[in-house]
């Protein structure tokens, strides 16, 4: 015999959030049945309906647990109806809680009739915005009265409450690893059908992007180098080749170059004009055609430039954000680490601080899930040996950027030392940390005539 609870007394675990408020929380009981009753009458249907929300997004308790059961037959390619449903949850202890077999049984009729399950998992996934909107308020409300610690950081917690529910990313809660096994052999499955393609965002140099499979989401990515290597010019070039190349929403922040010198960059690069000629007005007439040429190209990029003075990394955390929201971000630049403020509480050194503002953009990328570049200056550590060439140990001020990055690409070229160097024009991208893969060096053409580096076979 089953026990057999009525779902409508259930509390819902919404009810003490929502406390204070007329009436109870939004939420729509038809729809919430309707989505798990066309579920279980129609198995073909539980993809759609696990693409428009979650099982957080229901309102009633119950429904949480009977979408649970549905998605753990349907992972393991089980018949989804309400005699399996009844039957998994009866397994995992979970069925009273779920209302009992009527209950479930009461969802299957609802759903007759009433057109497709995709459509009401849309309404339920809106409801649930709409709560965690009044919860996210009812939290700055809290914060604001409370007035505790920094105002510059209540802040930046409150415009994280609510890039949490514009964006409609809401975390997961702990999940076992049989609940997400099979969605992960997909992705190993995705991986082999697309051997040879990038996953992550082009970088614009083929050896790097061999090595790396592109710049991947939630990854910081520091290059770092000695003053004048030319780490802003590397960046630009990742830049371009997101925003220029492929179309990808790409934002630079730089606190060391103006508009216009990044503009002078981008365009000496882009239609190879020699950048002095640009910085003086020296254009000839085969300068200004292949300006021309280039231009529609550039000027369609979704390529953002920031250039504020003083931004700080509670400034480029809300910037971002507001970017995502619009534009589908895709790639952050920063330059450079050393060049910022954490905006927040005075920091006891510097080195605390860099740090602050280091683990700040590994937790954006995290955050949006978008890479974000870091340029930082290394110390003088390079210039005090025989060979010249850089360690990730030369980070300057903060071994915490080290341990932050995902990735750590050192910039040198011989040339910078030595006018007379047989490798005079060639630069290398030493890859000495790669988390998720090998480290390496490699060796790229620069033209720094014209404000680029290009991969050496390449021919232009």
């Amino acid at each position: 015999m089953y026990l057999v609870e009525n779902p409508e007394d259930e509390p819902s675990p919404h009810d003490d959030d929502q406390a204070g408020l007329a009436g109870s929380p939004r939420h729509d009981l038809l729809a919430e049945q309707a989505v798990l009753g066309g579920m279980m009458f129609d198995r073909d249907s539980v993809g759609d309906v696990c693409g428009a929300l979650t099982a957080r997004d229901y309102y009633r308790p119950a429904h949480e647990a009977i979408h649970n059961a549905i998605v753990r037959l349907f992972t393991r390619g089980e018949p989804t109806t309400a005699i399996a449903v009844t039957a998994e949850l009866t397994r995992t202890g979970d069925l009273a809680r779920a209302g009992g077999p009527h209950y479930i049984h009461t969802c299957v009729e609802t759903a007759t009739g009433l057109g497709t399950p995709a459509y009401y998992a849309a309404e339920v996934h809106d409801q649930a915005v709409l709560r965690r909107l009044v919860e996210a308020g009812q939290r700055i409300a809290a914060m604001g009265a409370a007035g505790e610690g920094d105002v510059a950081e209540i802040v930046d917690a409150a415009q994280s409450e609510l890039f949490t529910v514009a964006d409609e990313r809401v975390e997961e809660d702990m999940l076992l690893v049989a609940d997400t096994m099979s969605d992960y052999l997909d992705i190993v499955e995705a991986r082999k059908d697309n051997q040879g393609k990038l996953i992550g965002v082009p970088t614009g140099f083929a050896d790097l992007d061999a090595l790396t499979g592109g710049l991947r989401p939630g990854q910081m990515i520091v290059i770092a180098a000695r003053p004048a290597m030319g780490k802003s010019t590397l960046a630009l070039d990742m830049a371009r080749s997101a925003a220029v190349k492929h179309g990808i929403a790409t934002v630079i922040f730089s606190l060391e170059m103006d508009r216009n010198e990044i503009h002078d960059r981008l365009l000496s690069a882009e239609a190879r004009v020699a950048l002095h000629h640009l910085r003086h007005g020296n254009m000839t007439d085969d300068d200004w055609t292949a300006v021309a040429r280039r231009m529609p190209d550039i000027t369609a990029a979704p390529l953002f430039i920031d250039t504020s003075s003083n931004l700080t990394g509670m400034d480029i955390r809300t910037k971002s954000r507001r970017l995502a929201q619009k534009h589908k971000l895709g790639l952050v630049v920063v330059d450079y680490l050393q060049l910022m403020n954490s905006g927040g509480s005075k920091a006891e050194n510097r080195q605390l601080e860099v740090s602050d503002i280091s683990r700040g953009l590994k937790s954006l990328a995290k955050e949006l899930g978008v890479p974000v570049i870091a340029l930082s200056q290394l110390n003088r550590g390079p210039e005090q040996r025989q060979d010249k060439i850089p360690v990730v140990s030369d980070l300057r001020e903060s071994g915490s950027i080290e341990q932050d990055a995902d990735m750590v690409i050192l910039l040198h070229r011989e040339d910078a030392y030595d006018k007379e160097s047989p490798r005079a024009g060639e630069a290398d991208l030493i890859v000495g940390k790669h988390r998720n893969g090998p480290t390496a060096t490699i060796t790229l053409g620069a033209q720094l005539h014209y404000s680029r580096f290009v991969d050496l076979a390449r021919d232009e």
